[in-house]
């Protein structure tokens, strides 16, 4: 069994982010701290990969917190796009991207390619790290299969979740409940293997 560290710092700033994680791992019964009451600042992002980037950002965290630490990249994937926005998810709309930038784009991107070509699935990479120079990190990995909207569709959620179309469910992510989300998302699925590896026995 994994030793389960008292405290663990969350490597990010993406106040989304840290509300869906620390509710998903709620169940482990630690303490979690996001990096940003520890004034540390955000890494510069310079891998090429989910993985590499995750490590990037675990690392910096369990460094300057000096406690161990958990990272997530995550992005979108679109097919018609050969994997774009990829990596450059969160910075896909130019230097001062938001949300619905990013959206615009997306959507300018696909102008007039077919729904039935639109197919997309969310990635998501956890990395946790016991301490910042960890030769081991821990890696764990959740995909999200849906498609791409013409126009957004509901309030819920953050990122691309308003045009991220859920055919099962025939609605978009941010039409979904918080516990539904959490249960289906990319990020849950990975979070939830790494809340059975400390589990383990």
């Amino acid at each position: 069994m994994m030793l389960l560290p008292n405290t663990l710092i969350l490597a990010s700033h993406n106040s989304g982010k840290i509300q869906e994680m620390s509710k998903i791992l709620a169940s482990l019964e630690v303490t979690l701290i996001s990096q940003s009451e520890l004034n540390i600042t955000e890494p510069e992002e310079t891998g090429l990969t989910f993985i590499e980037n995750a490590i990037i950002k675990a690392r910096h965290a369990a460094r300057y917190g000096n406690m161990p630490a958990i990272a997530d990249d995550s992005g979108l994937e679109v097919d018609a796009l050969k994997g774009q926005p990829g990596i450059y998810s969160a910075r896909y709309g130019g230097a001062d991207s938001n949300k619905e930038k990013n959206i615009a784009k997306l959507l300018a991107e696909l102008k007039g390619i077919p729904e039935s070509q639109r197919s997309a699935r969310y990635q998501c990479v956890i990395v946790y790290m016991k301490h910042w120079q960890d030769p081991t990190p821990l890696i764990f990995q959740g995909t999200w299969e849906g498609y791409i909207l013409n126009a957004p569709q509901g309030i819920g959620g953050f990122g691309y979740d308003p045009i991220f179309y859920l055919p099962e469910y025939q609605c978009s992510a941010a039409e979904l409940s918080e516990e539904q989300k959490n249960y289906l998302s990319h990020r849950g699925k990975a979070l939830r293997a790494l809340i059975s590896a400390f589990r383990q026995k």
